[in-house]
């Protein structure tokens, strides 16, 4: 088992002007940008207070989406205002579970939602219908699909939002939890501290060693009307959430599907959810976060008619352009992500200089000098494939970004 490291969350996420993950992360929309039907795209703006980040969004990436094999439902603007914590705390209590609806927020503004498609066998409320499996064909090139109230989500791995297939890196931070913990793709470092390989998040659950559906994961024996149906056919093991149970260092991952651990973002450790991926690199229940939260969740994300805090009066507009964030790296931006198109790269405060483009194996397919803070790619000009761009501003930084042309 992993030691965990003491949550630490560095004393600038407390102050207006030392922002931090949870007001810099965001894909934040440059002006009007849209998405599916026309509708604006990501993260329109961020506002903050010292305690908390405020995140208004339609819930419609910038990417393209659909189509969505036998829903009829569509996505619309759901006029958004996530309230994130910038100070999360883990929740010594009862633990909370990760409910139906949205959960957490990717960073461009799409909703997460839990493993659990809504319905259960025989509506009894015991044999909950995993979404994967039940509503899977649905689901688009990205692994999303919209709810009848055109709310856009991911059960599972986004997988047009970051490279998933990524195992060079520590995956990017690609969204929070409602408790305020940062959500990451599926590879880390070995070793809680930061150090080792980079390896991929193992979930330490697992389906049971069960031939029939009569007993719960904490080894509750059920009436006989309460059982499940016969394991196979429509309903093969692994078809609803009581098939899998919490194995303690089954995996690298805790119950609520995360670690305390040292991040790229979080240098002084946090405690992190990650995205779950097999070996095959499909998903791998619980997905992403839960089925408990780790931290403590505030009110006004979750619920019926959740999601639509009121930004407070002394909050901030953060400006994504002001240069604050804490490293070049961390004042990049670039969309849409993957691409077939345009690729823009975009840096928060400081000029380019070059962006160069390599494929595969190495070699440049691409070299562009910049006079400014923003650079544009013909990705359509290249194979489909995954790239490497190396991009240099005038001070000399240099970083590495990868991006999929589809």
């Amino acid at each position: 088992m992993i030691k965990q490291l003491p949550i630490l969350l560095a004393c600038a996420t407390t102050s207006l002007f030392g922002q931090g993950p949870a007001v810099t992360s965001w894909i934040v929309n440059p002006g009007s940008d849209t998405g599916y039907n026309g509708i604006l795209s990501n993260v329109l703006e961020v506002n903050y207070t010292s305690t908390d980040a405020y995140v208004s969004c339609t819930c419609v990436p910038g990417y393209d989406i659909g189509p969505w094999a036998g829903n009829p439902n569509t996505p619309a603007n759901q006029d958004f205002t996530f309230k994130i914590t910038r100070t999360p705390q883990q929740n010594t209590g009862a633990p909370v579970n990760a409910g139906l609806g949205h959960i957490g927020v990717w960073r461009n503004g799409v909703s997460i939602f839990n493993a659990k498609d809504g319905m259960s066998y025989n509506n009894q409320g015991i044999w909950n219908r995993d979404a994967l499996v039940f509503e899977g064909s649905s689901f688009d090139a990205c692994l999303g699909h919209p709810a009848p109230n055109g709310e856009y989500h991911h059960h599972v791995s986004p997988n047009c939002l970051y490279v998933h297939t990524n195992d060079e890196v520590h995956s990017d931070l690609i969204g929070f939890a409602f408790d305020g913990f940062p959500v990451y793709g599926a590879f880390g470092s070995a070793n809680a501290d930061g150090t080792g390989a980079i390896a991929r998040m193992r979930s330490s659950y697992r389906l049971r060693d069960i031939t029939e559906r009569t007993t719960l994961p904490n080894g509750t024996v059920l009436a006989t009307g309460q059982y499940g149906p016969a394991i196979g056919g429509q309903y093969p093991l692994g078809a609803f959430i009581e098939d899998y149970e919490f194995v303690n260092g089954f995996g690298d991952l805790d119950a609520h599907n995360g670690r305390t651990c040292v991040t790229p973002d979080y240098p002084d450790g946090i405690y992190a959810y990650f995205v779950t991926l097999d070996e095959h690199l499909e998903p791998a229940y619980p997905y992403t976060i839960g089925p408990t939260y780790f931290g403590t969740v505030q009110p006004g994300n979750t619920g019926p008619q959740s999601g639509h805090n009121t930004i407070p009066g002394n909050a901030v507009l953060f400006d994504p352009n002001t240069g604050i964030t804490d490293a070049f790296d961390r004042a990049l931006m670039m969309y849409p992500v993957p691409s077939d198109g345009e690729l823009t790269i975009r840096a928060d405060g400081s000029a380019l200089s070059t962006v160069e483009v390599f494929d595969a194996q190495g070699r440049t397919v691409a070299f562009h000098r910049v006079a400014g803070t923003m650079a544009v790619v013909e990705a359509r000009a290249l194979l489909a494939g995954v790239y490497r761009a190396r991009i240099t501003s005038v001070d000399g930084d240099i970083t590495t970004r990868t991006f999929v042309r589809r």
